[in-house]
């Protein structure tokens, strides 16, 4: 993949994901004359002997606190050190190198005081894969994600923890190991640093990225039980969906009749099958499905706006040179789609579990009982339907809305907060219980066609069972479970079932 280069305030998401992915980049050069520009209008605003929030005054309830000009140095130093207190596990480095990246492109608008020098400290961090190790816990999302971002600045200055490709060491030593000087933050630079919605942006679009994964997964996988069920793809008919006229179960549902086209089991059912309906989880796949590519669609609208936006404060303007205090760090866009993120992952998973709960109820599905040839002697897929349905209930807990709390905090002056970062950090951990219910889902779906043999389902889900069959053989009886399903689970996450179903599935977004 070529390095990416970045324009401040129009990457794409296509560019993000690729980030989110590993890819390399920087940012056009063309942005650094107004990032002078604003750092010059810093100094000229200093000038005037005025009092300015957060670059001659304390910070949050301290603000009417005047610091003299000899330590202002002193004062963003201060606010790195006093507000890197973050608590928890480690964030993935993934998700901190996408925060890294969103804050580069907010700073680069010229609109935050920061000196072209210390954005490409930032970059040249990133380059050497010197990556701040950052606490998961602590950010309200309001004044900013303001803990995580100070761990990040932390680092820039020396202090704290770097994972330098893959060896964690003190941020000092790693960055006179790649032959960086650490930052002496001037005047606002700190506040710049640790002020903004980076955070919790970064673990949202990181939710929205797997969430992609998994919707067009587990499209795949309904097709597929859909085929093991013997279910009837007239409800995938266009003409049932093209009168309800919602975009997203149009897709779904086109995308569902491709899967099946050509399908010998699909003909059988056309024969002689007595059902006139089949179950919600199979006759309704485009109408759930549907609306969560829609609601997808929607946070990836709202997170990709707040991705090249500028969030931190008080933000600079020339001509005439301000420094305006105002709220772009409060993070409510980014917890409503967090909250939207979650409620899809849910729904997704929830709808692959009834699937298979239905596949291993000969009742519903007509095929053995638990899916085992031999059922008593054989448990079967008994109790991996019954992990699927704990998972379900743990993500079902998870989905409750975060932007809906709030909690005053900095003694009151900050007394409505949008609880977006932990609205988003949960998504990575909802996106990896459902990963696992779609990939139990896999088995199970791979385990009833294989039960109408000679009868094959249709090209493309033919290659999704070969592929599945090639990671875990057919039970024939009881067997060790738990590698079966790491191996499933493995490639529901890496995205190959969706890539080897050649199937052009709808993207959540460009």
């Amino acid at each position: 993949m070529s390095e990416l280069v970045l324009v401040a305030g129009a990457v794409s998401l296509a560019e993000w994901r690729a980030i989110y992915r590993g890819a390399t980049f920087r940012l056009d050069a063309q942005c650094l004359p107004k990032v002078a520009e604003s750092a010059a209008a810093v100094s000229r605003i200093l000038s005037k002997g005025e009092p300015v929030y957060g670059i001659n005054t304390g910070f949050g309830k301290l603000a009417s606190t005047r610091i003299d000009d000899a330590d202002l140095a002193t004062l963003q130093r201060n606010i790195i050190l006093s507000h890197a207190a973050g608590v928890g596990a480690p964030s993935p480095k993934s998700v901190v190198r996408l925060m890294m990246a969103l804050k580069l492109v907010s700073l680069a608008q010229g609109a935050s005081g920061i000196r072209p020098e210390t954005l490409e400290l930032m970059q040249a961090m990133l380059d050497h894969d010197l990556i701040p190790v950052v606490p998961c816990q602590g950010s309200v999302g309001a004044s900013g994600d303001l803990a995580p971002l100070s761990h990040m600045a932390a680092a820039m200055i020396g202090v704290g923890d770097i994972d330098a490709s893959g060896v964690v060491m003190s941020a000092m030593e790693a960055l006179t190991s790649a032959g960086l000087s650490p930052l002496t933050p001037g005047p606002k630079e700190g506040l710049a640093l640790l002020n903004g919605t980076q955070f919790s942006t970064a673990n949202a679009l990181a939710g929205l990225f797997e969430a992609e994964v998994l919707m067009q997964t587990a499209l795949v996988t309904g097709a597929l039980s859909t085929e093991a069920a013997k279910g009837s793809d007239a409800p995938f008919d266009a003409r049932i969906h093209n009168l309800r006229r919602h975009k997203g179960q149009i897709d779904t549902a086109a995308s569902l009749r491709e899967l099946m086209s050509g399908s010998a089991i699909r003909a059988s059912h056309l024969k002689g099958d007595e059902r006139v309906q089949d179950p919600y989880c199979l006759r309704c796949q485009p109408q759930v499905m549907g609306a969560i590519l829609d609601i997808l669609r929607q946070a990836a609208v709202t997170l990709l706006t707040e991705a090249n936006g500028v969030t931190d404060n008080p933000l600079i303007f020339t001509d005439p040179d301000e420094a305006l205090s105002g709220g772009n760090f409060h993070a409510e866009p980014v917890a409503f789609a967090a909250d939207m993120i979650a409620m899809a992952v849910c729904e997704i998973g929830s709808l692959s579990e009834r699937r298979i709960a239905m596949l291993v109820d000969p009742a519903l599905s007509g095929l053995p009982a638990f899916l085992t040839p031999r059922p008593g002697l054989n448990s079967g897929f008994m109790i991996p339907q019954v992990t699927a349905a704990a998972l379900v209930s743990e993500n079902k807990q998870r989905a409750y809305p975060a932007s809906v709390d709030s909690i005053p905090t900095s003694a009151n002056q900050e007394d409505h907060v949008s609880m977006a970062a932990h609205g988003a950090r949960r998504l990575m951990e909802m996106c990896e219980n459902a990963f696992a219910v779609i990939g139990i889902e896999l088995l199970a779906a791979a385990q009833g066609v294989d039960f109408h043999a000679p009868l094959t389902s249709s090209e493309a889900l033919e290659r999704v069972r070969e592929l599945t069959r090639r990671a875990v053989p057919s039970l024939d009886h009881d067997r060790h479970f738990h590698p079966d399903m790491q191996k499933a689970i493995t490639l529901v996450r890496s995205g190959a079932i969706a890539a080897v179903a050649e199937l052009k599935l709808p993207d959540v977004a460009a």
